[in-house]
């Protein structure tokens, strides 16, 4: 088994990429060089911090979460702190490109440490990377170059908030950047949502359900080859809702149909419908359609 290399800082980050030290203890904006070191084919490298790295027109291709993605074209990738990260070919570098490290201790005391969550781009397969335009690409160098102004020149009290702004100028971009991806690929996506649907109706009439309870959106999207996080956001711009709110659908569905079709219990139904505990059955089903399930059946 391949030994796995932690890099915990921003130093060490630059370290293993051969480049010059950072100017920030907590941020970097590393500008893709010819003599960056990109050897480190075969070994991988667990980054505790939050990347974001712009590989224009490069050569090889490199490994996160389940899948490899070869660069051929512009794509900007996001992790976040713990992921693994391998290369499976030497890469060489482009000259465009650039590689945002964040640590997580700089946006610990703000508003983005709340919100970091909902990009959730940061936690999908590297066949999910996001494909942007020249003009789009434009846009987000722009801000990556006021963030490397603000490192480059004095630290002083504005230059934490100024940073983040700008760093989280960067992922609305690409929430906005990521919807127009999803749009395009809306003929492609309406084949996951009929797929996902398949699942799902395989799942609930099948004996997992009482086994294993309700599918988790990690094995969902696990199902369709993709990251629960990708198939989630897919689902909602495709149907305007999460996958989460699908499987709650499709459980309260069943639910429904055998408390109206059946004489079983509400503890044995939940039961079957492979809750643990029938109280969190009876509070799912009471948050969602506004009534017990005891009453849902008396009404019929």
């Amino acid at each position: 088994m391949s030994k796995i290399y932690t890099i915990k800082s921003i130093s060490e980050a630059h370290d293993l990429l051969g480049v010059e030290k950072p100017t920030h203890p907590l941020i970097s904006v590393c500008k893709h060089t010819s003599n960056m070191n990109l050897n480190i084919k075969d070994i991988k490298v667990c980054f505790e911090m939050y990347i974001i790295s712009l590989k224009s027109n490069i050569n090889g291709s490199i490994n996160y979460g389940r899948n490899s993605y070869d660069f051929e074209e512009g794509t900007l990738l996001f992790m976040a702190p713990g992921q693994v990260m391998s290369v499976t070919e030497n890469p060489v570098a482009d000259l465009e490109g650039w590689t945002l490290f964040i640590h997580p201790d700089l946006i610990q005391k703000s508003e983005l440490a709340e919100r970091i969550d909902q990009y959730s781009f940061f936690d999908y397969h590297a066949n999910e990377a996001l494909h942007i335009s020249d003009v789009e690409k434009e846009s987000l160098y722009e801000i990556v170059l006021k963030i490397k102004t603000e490192l480059e020149q004095n630290i002083d009290k504005h230059s934490q908030n100024i940073i983040l702004h700008n760093l989280e100028s960067i992922l609305k971009y690409s929430v906005r950047f990521y919807d127009r991806q999803f749009l395009t690929r809306t003929n492609q996506n309406k084949d996951f949502v009929a797929k996902f649907e398949h699942f799902l109706k395989t799942y609930f009439n099948s004996q997992k359900l009482t086994l294993e309870g309700m599918p988790s959106v990690t094995q969902c999207g696990e199902a369709l080859n993709m990251s629960g996080h990708y198939l989630s956001d897919l689902l909602k711009v495709e149907t305007g809702k999460t996958a989460k709110e699908h499987i709650h659908i499709k459980l309260i569905d069943k639910a429904k149909s055998k408390l109206l079709n059946s004489d079983v219990s509400v503890k044995s139904l939940a039961y079957d419908l492979g809750f643990e505990y029938p109280q969190y059955f009876s509070k799912l089903f009471k948050t969602k359609t506004g009534m017990s399930p005891t009453d849902f059946r008396n009404l019929n």
